[in-house]
């Protein structure tokens, strides 16, 4: 075999390090609160009405990325953070997160199950968006109603603890921090509010979270 003229090139590889994935969760931590603050300002008014219409199906959809981001976001947000959050910072991301995993499931059901349901099963879609408000119902749900109001708690407890925990590592932006915990002391005053206002809880938690994961991202690894 003739082997005159053959040239070595050298060859790349990519390599992906922890840090890196860390900052790339970053992004997806801002995208998440982005898809917060979309569903704050535009998800419709629960009621059966809003079921077929293409706000409710789309404001939904967001929701899901959001949730999937949001998982995502929140294990970096935790694992830049690890050595120094302690316990607290532990169960907020904890919490947090078996929150957003329950709202995955839930908006998957809103926006795929509900509206192909309005025509068929009008009584069940009622009871439906009756379990938000606490509205009694002749269907059983099984175990949704109870579900989705331990997820309220899940939804105050978590940023809040997560918020105080990163405020005391002093590794992210302590303003963002403070942003996520009084955020969720905001939340149950959503409660007060009418229900086309309601969802506008979400918009201060999705502002923090833009910020963290901003920052998270820009965020520059000393060597």
């Amino acid at each position: 075999m003739n082997t005159v003229g053959k040239i070595a090139l050298p060859q790349s590889k990519a390599t992906i390090t922890v840090e890196g994935l860390i900052r790339l969760s970053g992004l997806a931590a801002a995208l998440a609160g982005l898809g917060f603050i979309i569903v704050g300002l535009f998800h419709p008014v629960n009621e059966p009405a809003s079921v077929t219409t293409a706000a409710w199906i789309n404001v939904h959809i967001v929701a899901i990325l959001m949730a999937i981001f949001g998982l995502i976001g929140m294990a970096g947000l935790y694992a830049r953070q690890a050595e120094r959050i302690g316990w607290l910072g532990l169960i907020g991301y904890g919490l947090f997160s078996l929150w957003l995993a329950i709202i995955l499931s839930f908006s998957l059901i809103e926006a795929f199950v509900l509206p192909g349901l309005a025509a068929e099963s009008p009584v069940y879609v009622s009871a439906f968006l009756g379990m938000f408000s606490g509205a009694n119902s002749t269907i059983d749900l099984g175990a949704m109603p109870a579900i989705w109001q331990l997820s309220g708690i899940m939804f105050i407890v978590g940023p809040l603890l997560f918020g105080i925990a990163t405020f005391r590592a002093r590794i992210l932006p302590r303003g963002a921090a403070a942003l996520q915990a009084v955020a969720a002391l905001l939340i149950p005053l959503g409660g007060l509010l009418p229900a086309e206002y309601e969802p506008l809880i979400m918009v201060p938690v999705g502002l923090a979270l833009v910020w963290l994961g901003v920052a998270l991202f820009a965020e520059r690894q000393a060597p």
